[in-house]
């Protein structure tokens, strides 16, 4: 299945390549699938919140975004070989769904937010269908759920925050005639161009975290999660 599990949750082994590929052959054969990015807080959370973990089981494909789950991986000699962030696996799909002429649609955010991002990806990609978008203030969720099937969107990206976007696609995937689910977090933001992404040199060296601590030092609670992880993983593996 290309999957490992560690603490009790299953990663994707795949690259994001390997990805890409098995994603596009789904939505050709009109398949669902969800894609749920996996870092150490949200391992950390899930053993101490069950349906958290099945949450995250249930997907499709557990992205491994955080280099701390990379290094678990190593530590039980497993396959992960690279990070998969979210936002990454949603430039990939992108590029996809601009290759392909898949329909995209955006769901989250203010509306000044999702508004910039959906003009700022299609100056990227003037080919590109984005064919709706709503921002994440809107409250009734009939209307919600008939903007995206009217849109005929084969991609659905949900910027609502973790765990409340993956809640929301798993209540309500069903109604919708989607092929691909990917909660983004605060992805509209950054291709909104309102945040700043880590530089490249953070990015290649899995960093990233560590730029995020030093733009936001209120995150330093958050990034506890990281240590306690590895040595939940080095404590596992010596039992």
């Amino acid at each position: 299945m290309n999957k490992e599990n560690i603490l009790g949750i299953d990663v994707s082994t795949l690259d994001y390549d390997s990805l890409v590929n098995a994603i596009n052959e789904k939505i050709k054969s009109n398949e669902k699938m969800k894609i749920i990015a996996v870092n150490p807080e949200k391992i950390i959370m899930a053993q101490k919140d069950s349906s958290l973990k099945e949450l995250i089981n249930s997907s499709t494909y557990q992205i491994p975004d955080g280099i701390g789950v990379v290094l678990a991986s190593k530590l039980s000699k497993g396959n992960i070989q690279t990070r998969v962030t979210g936002i990454g696996m949603m430039e990939k799909l992108l590029e996809l769904a601009n290759k392909e002429e898949y329909n995209i649609f955006l769901y989250g955010a203010k509306e000044e937010v999702v508004k910039e991002a959906k003009e700022k990806i299609s100056e990227t990609y003037p080919d590109l269908k984005i064919t709706g978008y709503i921002n994440g203030y809107c409250k009734d969720n009939n209307k919600i759920i008939d903007e995206i099937n009217k849109s005929n969107a084969q991609i659905l990206f949900v910027a609502l925050g973790s765990p409340r976007q993956e809640l929301w696609i798993r209540e309500n995937a069903e109604r919708l005639n989607v092929n691909v689910f990917q909660g983004v977090g605060g992805s509209f933001d950054v291709f909104s161009g309102r945040v700043k992404r880590a530089p490249v040199i953070f990015q290649k060296t899995g960093l990233e975290w560590f730029y995020r601590l030093l733009s936001q030092p209120s995150r330093a609670k958050r990034q506890l999660a990281l240590p306690r992880f590895l040595y939940e993983v080095i404590k596992n593996k010596t039992t």
